[in-house]
């Protein structure tokens, strides 16, 4: 069984692959940094959340 070779990737192709490369790659540099500056601060301003026990009377449920 002969092997096919993969049509080679035309120029224009090519040059739109590496610009999403670079796009995406500014974009993971941005988030890493603020989310590094953000860990550094002290994480954030989020409170532990105490969870309340649920009572159940019959179908109804609260909590």
């Amino acid at each position: 069984m002969p092997t096919t070779r993969p049509r080679p990737t035309s120029l224009p192709r090519r040059f739109e692959r590496w610009m999403m490369g670079v796009v995406l790659g500014v974009g993971a540099f941005f988030i890493e940094k603020l989310v590094m500056r953000s860990i550094r601060r002290g994480g954030g301003t989020t409170k532990p959340v105490e969870s309340t026990p649920m009572q159940s009377k019959g179908t109804r449920v609260e909590g």
